[in-house]
């Protein structure tokens, strides 16, 4: 039977990829800022936020901040000695692994440490997290959930029943131990109680500074491997998680 010419596939989004004119234009961004500002620095992020970098970008709106992938930005400055757009950039280059980005101002270097030193924002934690105390929880009521709340806090794991409208606990519960990587439910419990575990903050890692000065501020190396090795650790204790729940639901099909 002929194919009818109405049996036509309609795509119902007009979405456009960043495709080689925006990584060339990000290139020229760069290599523009390089010779408009005095100072380059490579910053690492620990619990990256948006909300708090956005907020950094209108603090900062005197410098420009650069956080893309990495490959394409040491494209911009340059990776070797030979492609490098001023002298020892590349030294630059190479300091940009790992979740981080590049900092263009014309501050001088003293007040830009100084200020990240001094800067740190706090947030809840996420999925994965480390958590950086002990919370308990002792039995009795908890005035401050709504009677709403009370069957999605049982669903977190909460030992939770409503006493004359008053979400109680039933009994003393831990939600976390200091060094536990935090489960999903650990974290959103922890959100519902307002506690803040987490700390956005910005280390600088190296600068630049016109006349080919480069300086290292932070050994990059030994930052990274300990941020590797606590992912490790998450992922295996996920995935081990994950093989015990799908043993368990095969046991309890059969």
């Amino acid at each position: 039977m002929p194919k009818s010419k109405r049996d036509k596939k309609v795509s119902l989004t007009k979405t456009t990829k960043k495709g080689l004119e925006a990584k060339q234009r990000f290139l020229e961004a760069i290599r523009n800022s390089v010779n408009e500002y005095n100072n380059i620095f490579v910053f690492s992020v620990d619990n990256m936020r948006n909300t708090q970098l956005k907020e950094l970008r209108e603090k900062w709106k005197h410098s420009r901040f650069f956080f893309g992938k990495n490959k394409v930005m040491t494209l911009g400055l340059g990776r070797k000695k030979e492609d490098e757009v001023e002298d020892s950039l590349h030294h630059i280059s190479s300091r940009l692994k790992g979740q981080c980005g590049l900092l263009f101002t014309n501050e001088s270097p003293a007040d830009v440490i100084s200020y990240f030193e001094s800067y740190s924002s706090q947030d809840f934690a996420r999925t994965g997290f480390k958590a950086t105390e002990t919370v308990h929880l002792e039995a009795g009521g908890l005035p401050d959930f709504p009677h709403s709340l009370e069957p999605h806090l049982r669903q977190l794991g909460l030992p939770t029943i409503l006493q004359k409208g008053i979400v109680t606990l039933t009994k003393e519960h831990t939600v976390c131990k200091e060094g536990d990587l935090l489960t999903s439910e650990q974290a959103r419990i922890l959100k519902l109680l307002g506690n803040k575990m987490s700390t956005f903050k910005v280390t600088l890692v190296s600068m630049w500074s016109k006349g080919g000065k480069f300086k290292e501020l932070v050994p990059v190396e030994k930052k990274k491997g300990k941020l590797e090795k606590e992912n490790t650790q998450h992922k295996k204790k996920m995935k081990k998680s994950k093989k015990v729940k799908y043993t368990n639901d095969v046991e309890m099909k059969e």
